[in-house]
């Protein structure tokens, strides 16, 4: 078997990186290296190619703890069964790294959102697939009805965002991080076409449009 090759695109970026990002910021990459990791926030995002995560924020190395999976869903807490990559992930950076923020972000054009409301709603079974049965943790989410009628599919990306702070809060480390203060937990959604950040106000429910 003849080994396959890294895409050109790919070698061209990282020799772009070492000349462009690590040889100006060669100390800071030594001291991640050597004191390790004090991130001030956890965020859980899509694993979209086009939301990059650390570009939005325009935030430097270190800086974001970032979990992606598909669209930014928490499960609920489980202390049952084997494989939690999710849950692990959080409860390293609540735990170990005691990040101040965790932010839950979501997005426009949301691909795993479309994929269950055009075919995962209201199936079951093995045929659902890994992604399948990883979306059904949208079955029980509750669309609001002004977002609904305006916008259906993003009325269903904010929802996401809701379910995922709510399961956020069933870990019991969160919850009595968050009622001590040392946590705070937030919800937002990035529009890719505009580029537009929206962040949930929880008194209201309410998505509101961060000033630019």
């Amino acid at each position: 078997m003849v080994p396959s090759k890294l895409p050109k695109s790919l070698v061209e970026g990282y020799r772009r990186f070492l000349r462009d990002r690590h040889a100006p910021e060669r100390a800071r990459y030594r001291q991640l290296a050597e004191l390790g990791q004090a991130p001030t926030a956890m965020v859980i995002a899509c694993c979209d190619a086009r939301v990059d995560v650390a570009t939005v924020f325009d935030a430097g190395p270190g800086e974001l703890f970032i979990l992606r999976n598909v669209a930014n869903l928490v499960p609920p807490y489980e202390a049952e069964g084997k494989y939690h990559g999710t849950s692990a992930a959080i409860e390293f950076a609540i735990l170990t790294l005691r990040v101040p923020h965790l932010i839950v972000l979501g997005h426009s054009r949301c691909g795993g959102v479309a994929a269950y409301r055009q075919t995962v709603r209201e199936r079951v079974g093995p045929e659902l697939g890994f992604i399948g049965r990883w979306l059904t943790l949208l079955n029980h989410v509750k669309l609001s009805e002004s977002e609904a009628a305006s916008d259906e599919e993003r009325a269903f990306e904010l929802a996401a965002i809701r379910s995922s702070l709510a399961n956020l809060r069933t870990f019991p480390f969160i919850r009595e991080r968050e009622e001590e203060g040392f946590l705070g937990l937030h919800g937002i959604h990035f529009d890719l076409a505009s580029g537009q950040v929206v962040v949930l106000d929880e008194r209201t429910g309410v998505f509101e449009a961060l000033a630019a």
